[in-house]
């Protein structure tokens, strides 16, 4: 290799910029951990989240959990006045079959934050359930989703697109609307909305969010 020429200076390469957490933006740090950097299963099956006493969250780690054979993990959002018992339902019974954890926290309020006003506490609150899930458990990078029912279906579509960075795939189970504040890398979108919806008219809803995405 010749040297640079009188001078010019060789650039060296930049590592990129380490994401920074905004709640009030969307954003959120929690990444899966390198191989070997986890602490170890706690437990498999379905648990509490443990972060705090009310409106916690749960989580399913599939019962052949291992780490020589990490899952994909899929954060599951309920809809309006429910709760994560109805959240986790959504896939519960694939879980084990297609090796997924499964993380569904309860919103803060009675849906999420920002359907309510804007983003901030359910943000921050499902940083802090991935970033432990993640130190807790290995994960497979490649297949990290997050997918939702109405309110939880639009969260998932407006969260999952402003940390697409995170998320590969997002699944919207009949969405009324989405709210990015950003759009970060491709992950691949799944919709399927009722043609009879009378709380969430298909026409109003689905049919203008695809176009969108499209």
């Amino acid at each position: 290799m010749q040297p640079p020429d009188a001078g010019q200076r060789s650039t060296p390469t930049q590592a990129p910029a380490p994401v920074q957490a905004d709640p009030e933006e969307g954003i959120i740090v929690a990444r899966p951990a390198n191989q070997g950097e986890t602490t170890g299963p706690m437990q498999t099956g379905l648990n509490a989240l443990g972060i705090t006493e009310r409106r916690d969250g749960l989580i399913y780690v599939p019962t052949g959990y291992s780490a020589d054979r990490p899952p994909g993990l899929v954060l599951l959002l309920h809809g309006a006045g429910s709760s994560a018992q109805r959240g986790i339902s959504l896939l519960y019974s694939q879980a084990d079959e297609a090796n997924l954890i499964l993380v569904a926290p309860d919103s803060r309020g009675s849906t999420w934050d920002v359907i309510m006003s804007d983003y901030g506490p359910d943000v921050s609150y499902i940083d802090r359930a991935l970033s432990q899930t993640f130190s807790r458990y290995a994960v497979d990078a490649s297949r990290v989703a997050v997918g939702g029912f109405s309110d939880g279906a639009s969260y998932a579509l407006s969260f999952g697109l402003t940390n697409g960075d995170l998320f590969t795939h997002v699944i919207a189970f009949s969405p009324g609307f989405m709210v990015p504040t950003r759009q970060e890398g491709k992950p691949a979108i799944y919709i399927s909305h009722g043609i009879r919806d009378e709380v969430l008219p298909i026409d109003r809803c689905s049919r203008r969010i695809v176009p969108q995405l499209q």
